[in-house]
């Protein structure tokens, strides 16, 4: 089981080199394409007659700005290929709103590669959510410091039984079936204290486990404070460089509001994580 094609968002936020490095190495490592997404955004131009014209002329340089500054991102991605030596890669320009282009070209990738967003950036914020939530495909996200050469040697899944988790599993497969050590966990809740249950779906998903090739371990913990905290607490004591989780919203009437454990990841996260909704 392998990834195919990778996508990485294109543009000029400062996480840009970072996560482009760390999708042109797991490209260039798994002999994988390679695709380079840079979405122009789209010009919000108020209605109304007055001042049309200065509007319109506005709106045409901005546009002409937003091409430019794409243009230059791909460019920038096509060099840094070249010079990695990754064997099949291309560069994409889309003139589209930037979430919806990242979801719309997910659905010809295996996993798409963004940067966590910055805590006083809300456009950012509002990109990584709309993309987990809709996309797809699996999301990688790079925490926004720190230098991350190798991903998935060491995992740790977060479980809870949910459909959301399962299929962050099995996305995450073709990483986990390389991987060194896997660590699976399912936090108590509650602190519930008749476990027989939990422990026969947990020894059930291990063999699961096992029938993929991946020689995980799997562990039933009472977390210690907000969910979040626990998974990277437990992260840092194993020194993932990997986490995977399923990434939760609240019921539809509010389906753009994170539940708190994905939310707070994606707020405090140190350590790469692949999200799956």
């Amino acid at each position: 089981m392998h990834y195919r094609s990778l996508l990485v968002l294109l543009d000029n936020s400062p996480g840009c080199a970072a996560r482009t490095q760390l999708a042109i190495r797991l490209a260039r490592d798994r002999d994988c394409h390679l695709v380079g997404l840079a979405p122009t955004g789209l010009i919000d131009v108020p209605s109304g007659s007055h001042g049309a014209t200065s509007l319109t002329n506005y709106a045409a340089l901005a546009r002409d700005v937003l091409r430019d500054e794409a243009e230059s991102a791909t460019q920038r991605f096509r060099d840094e290929c070249h010079a990695a030596g990754v064997r099949s890669h291309e560069a994409v320009i889309d003139e589209a709103d930037k979430a919806l282009s990242v979801v719309r070209h997910a659905h010809r990738s295996d996993l798409v590669l963004l940067t966590q967003a910055r805590s006083e950036h809300q456009v950012e914020r509002d990109l990584v959510e709309e993309v987990v939530l809709y996309s797809a495909r699996p999301t990688l996200i790079v925490p926004n410091t720190g230098r991350f050469e190798h991903v998935g040697n060491r995992v740790l899944v977060a479980w809870d039984d949910s459909c959301e988790a399962a299929r962050a599993l099995s996305d995450a497969l073709p990483i986990l079936c390389h991987s060194s050590r896997v660590e699976l966990v399912r936090w108590r809740e509650g602190g519930a204290k008749d476990n027989t249950a939990l422990q026969a779906r947990l020894d059930a998903l291990y063999r699961w486990l096992q029938c993929h090739g991946v020689a995980g371990h799997v562990y039933l913990e009472s977390p210690h404070g907000p969910l979040a905290d626990a998974m990277l607490s437990r992260a840092g004591q194993i020194d993932a460089d990997l986490i995977v989780m399923g990434a939760y919203s609240h019921p539809r009437w509010a389906q753009r509001m994170m539940g708190g454990a994905t939310r707070g990841m994606l707020a405090a996260m140190t350590t790469p994580v692949l999200m799956s909704h």
